[in-house]
């Protein structure tokens, strides 16, 4: 009963060693519903396992490094109570046969002064350069003192002994999310966050070996998937980029040339998948970033931003743009969107005035239509083994177009 038009959203597709069962994905959505203590929520265990009839969920993003939180209440994943917390809702999302990567990231630049809670840490970047103080300010409900302000304006810049213990540090957190159970992990690259900083002109103006050129600028992110290629493996590996975003500030010279670049690297790795945000919510027009992706990696490519509606997004699997969609805010407020897009039922709209506060409110409560049985998990395999779900082969990589 596949609604019309959408009929390519319910085809399975490879993701490194797993199958999604079908190709709608969770976007990364941060909700700011982690507990003082950046532990995973009983409230967190119920909103993640009742969207798990997704082809794959991404988690929101996961703080890598104690003390450096850019969004006041956003999980970790560098203590063993984020891990057992993290456990509590993978076992839950397994245990209807879903698959939830994690995303990992540090704030960079972007982390706001007053969320820094351990004493004597400074917000650090690729350069002694902060976010412009006209370009974005922190939301209050990023800040744990409930007041918006502006980003910091002194940044440390990290030291060469600094880069490598960061990408330590990703490696440790790639580590301890298969500890928690996640089947994979993406290394958030974009949105003006820690990597992003290095890879991006604007926020890049290093003279040594992680500034400048292209390649240079790459390094860093470079660095971090091999280190955590190592630790997991490649096929458990993903990275988001958005190379046109101009979130916190962000720009770059030839973001054509950059993504080109790292994509080409990053298919040379053989990491399972990459996803994109295409353009930059700002701009008039939505950008093709997509091609150029396409054009150097034989990954699964996931993405996300221009899509009008479901038909768009399966049209846009159809011509082989893409394997995958992103849904984020029909995500938030569906968590049966998998049924609604088949069945053709209207979607709840979200209430974005509740993203980012606390509680069940605009979280958990929205009206599920889904019927009982509707994809039980004896029809999805399992999303533990370490091959694709019976029935679901993981697809051989693409020749380059």
């Amino acid at each position: 009963m596949e609604a019309e038009g959408n009929a390519q959203l319910f085809r399975t597709c490879g993701l490194g060693r797993w199958a999604m069962r079908n190709r709608i994905v969770m976007s990364a959505l941060t909700r700011c519903r982690a507990d003082d203590d950046h532990v995973p929520t009983a409230d967190m265990v119920k909103y993640y396992s009742d969207r798990a009839s997704m082809g794959l969920i991404i988690s929101e993003s996961i703080m890598v490094q104690r003390g450096y939180s850019a969004m006041a209440y956003e999980p970790g994943i560098y203590g063993p109570e984020q891990i057992a917390g993290w456990r509590k809702v993978t076992d839950a999302v397994h245990a209807k046969g879903g698959l939830i990567a994690a995303q990992i990231y540090h704030g960079g630049r972007a982390t706001v002064p007053c969320n820094l809670t351990t004493v004597g840490l400074v917000p650090v970047g690729a350069s002694a350069v902060p976010i412009p103080a006209a370009a974005e300010t922190c939301m209050a409900v990023w800040c744990r003192d409930g007041v918006s302000q502006p980003f910091a304006q002194e940044i440390h810049a990290l030291s060469s002994a600094e880069i490598w213990s960061m990408v330590e540090t990703f490696a440790i957190a790639a580590r301890n999310c298969v500890s928690a159970g996640f089947d994979s992990v993406e290394l958030h690259a974009g949105t003006g966050f820690l990597i992003d900083q290095f890879l991006r002109t604007s926020s890049n103006k290093r003279t040594d070996e992680y500034g400048g050129s292209i390649e240079n600028r790459a390094r860093f992110l470079l660095a971090v998937v091999d280190a955590v290629t190592a630790a997991i493996g490649p096929d458990r590996v993903g990275v988001r980029l958005t190379p046109l975003d101009s979130f916190n500030g962000q720009s770059d010279e030839d973001p054509e040339g950059l993504l080109r670049y790292v994509s080409a690297e990053l298919d040379g790795r053989g990491i399972a998948f990459i996803d994109l945000f295409r353009g930059d919510p700002k701009a008039a027009a939505v950008a093709r970033s997509d091609i150029w992706v396409r054009e150097c990696f034989r990954g699964t490519l996931l993405a996300s931003h221009g899509y009008a509606d479901a038909a768009a997004a399966s049209r846009a699997i159809a011509e082989g743009a893409v394997d995958a969609v992103c849904f984020g805010l029909p995500a938030v407020a569906n968590a049966d969107l998998v049924w609604r897009l088949w069945s053709g039922t209207p979607l709840n709209r979200a209430d974005v005035t509740t993203l980012f506060t606390r509680g069940a409110e605009g979280y958990t409560d929205y009206p599920i239509c889904e019927p009982k049985g509707f994809l039980q998990p004896s029809e999805r395999g399992s999303a533990t083994s370490s091959a694709a779900p019976t029935g679901q082969p993981a697809l051989e990589k693409k020749s380059r177009l």
